[in-house]
């Protein structure tokens, strides 16, 4: 590996792997370091959504959401396993804002942001309709749009293969422990947080994308003393058995002028958030990670409780997430009036090499914001191509948005040992990859051994050498969500073969000298 790049990626959260994956398709020598598993830290605790933002045209962010809008198609035919459309049930009652304001903000949702492929709005009369079954007999009528559902950490994994296939060296569990100047370089000394073992490498930029981090970079990496500029919100998301039969979300809205979803997933599941409150705990500190607080899980009861016809209690609650998420602190009173949009700022320290630093942002504005790095990057190293990013797949998704069914008929028929529910998981995580995670398999016992949940020793392999797995939670918790049926006993089964096959994997290379 070359010990000098042009770009150096603090951060393998969506925004650093985006950032890789657009620099590498340029034509730049990349470097990312993230100092846990990718994915490990913002961009896996998400609402799990593509969207606009209905609720940000209150705030007239109209330039933002538009951006959103427009990226959702772009988003869904790059990754159409992992990104789906989604329709959204908005009950809605007196009580609430008015019905004509919420029919103007669903016009404009329709219509400023490109719409090709999604279904437009539509009312409903929920006192007949299937979908008013599950809500209180009050909610008699509502609209119905469309956004989309995406697995968060999946996408950060593909976009770090695809930055990995065009010649992007990603380094996980590697901490960047310093960066000086030296000359016109910046000289960057890392630490393998696995191996314990040290490097120093060069880079003639460098990009801060840590997320939470990003002004712990700033002070511990880069020496430097200035004002925060993170205002960190925490958001809590609760997990419930299903709620309701339907592929149907609902967005409800609150006495407080905040919203909550109630989301299908994985199956089995409702996903149920999100809250919006700051955070004051330091995100770099030793051991604090952040967690649901009581008030969080009473806040999301509540909510869910004025809407649903069945009440649900603490007792249904079977896994709860919470994520910290970087807003640019731009003096907002509340977290939830904080802007979501992203502020790309650029080092101008005379004498220094560049650097850039990324502040807020959301998923879906992820490859927008990439493209916005790539005009400043451009600036100070010159230009190699143009944007690409648009019209590429990323791994496993080179296939038509509608193409599901017709690669699960594929595997189906390759493979007719395997059980329906998991050949639609495999396409819903690998797409096309997993016709070659199946290569030369024609029986169940070809896929190993079983750690349970449809996981197999072959699909598990894969993710070790493929996308960064290195712990059972990084492939039940982040590669898939399969932890949520995973004993503990088949969690520690798991983890300790994957220690197993990395010690093997390590004897081998020391055996043949590498």
């Amino acid at each position: 590996m070359p010990d000098r790049y042009d770009i150096f990626i603090v951060g393998g959260g969506i925004n650093g792997c985006g950032i890789a994956r657009d620099a590498a398709g340029r034509g730049y020598s990349v470097c990312l370091c993230e100092m846990n598993d990718l994915a490990s830290g913002t961009s896996s605790m998400s609402t799990k959504l593509v969207h606009g933002g209905l609720r940000y045209l209150e705030y007239f962010e109209f330039r933002l959401v538009r951006e959103a809008l427009i990226e959702r198609e772009i988003l869904w035919s790059m990754a159409p396993h992992i990104i789906w459309p989604l329709r959204f049930v908005l009950p809605h009652d007196s009580s609430q804002r008015p019905a004509w304001f919420l029919r103007l903000g669903l016009f404009l949702y329709d219509h400023i942001g490109g719409r090709k492929l999604l279904p437009p709005t539509k009312s409903l009369d929920l006192s007949r309709d299937k979908l008013g079954q599950a809500l209180n007999g009050r909610f008699r009528r509502g609209f119905e749009y469309s956004d989309c559902w995406v697995d968060d950490a999946r996408l950060v994994v593909l976009n770090a293969r695809d930055a990995r296939r065009r010649g992007a060296d990603i380094r996980s569990r590697t901490r960047v422990v310093s960066a000086r100047p030296n000359g016109s370089d910046w000289q960057l000394h890392l630490e393998n947080r696995e191996t314990d073992t040290k490097e120093v490498v060069r880079a003639r930029l460098i990009i801060n994308a840590a997320g939470p981090w990003v002004d712990t970079v700033l002070k511990d990496v880069f020496g430097q003393n200035d004002p925060a500029n993170v205002r960190l919100v925490q958001g809590s998301h609760i997990v419930v058995k299903k709620l309701f039969d339907h592929d149907r979300c609902y967005i409800f809205q609150n006495a407080d002028k905040r919203i909550v979803f109630a989301i299908p997933y994985e199956g089995d599941y409702t996903l149920i958030g999100t809250t919006d409150q700051d955070y004051a705990a330091d995100p770099g500190a030793a051991g604090i990670s952040p967690a649901i607080s009581e008030a969080e899980v009473d806040y999301l009861l509540a909510a869910a409780n004025q809407y649903f016809d069945s009440p649900i209690c603490r007792g249904d609650i079977v896994w709860s997430y919470s994520g910290v998420r970087p807003l640019y602190d731009d003096g907002a009173s509340e977290a939830q009036r904080a802007t979501r949009d992203y502020i790309v700022k650029s080092g101008e320290d005379a004498g220094k090499p560049p650097v850039i630093n990324i502040f807020g942002g959301k998923i879906t504005t992820y490859r927008r914001l990439a493209e916005s790095v790539m005009d400043r990057v451009e600036e100070r190293l010159g230009k190699r191509k143009s944007a690409w990013t648009a019209r590429a797949p990323l791994p496993g998704g080179d296939f038509d948005v509608n193409g599901q069914a017709g690669l699960c008929a594929q595997l189906s028929e390759d493979h007719p040992y395997l059980q329906d529910d998991h050949i639609a998981r495999l396409v819903r995580h690998y797409g096309t990859d997993s016709l070659r995670i199946l290569d030369g398999a024609t029986t169940l016992e070809d896929l190993g051994k079983h750690f349970g949940a449809g996981l197999y020793e072959r699909e598990v392999a894969w993710l070790m050498s493929d996308e960064w797995a290195m712990r059972a939670e990084d492939v039940a918790w982040r590669r898939s969500k399969l932890g949520l049926k995973l004993s503990g006993a088949q969690m520690a089964d798991l983890e300790a073969w994957m220690q197993d096959r990395r010690r093997r994997e390590a004897a081998a290379r020391t055996n043949n000298g590498s």
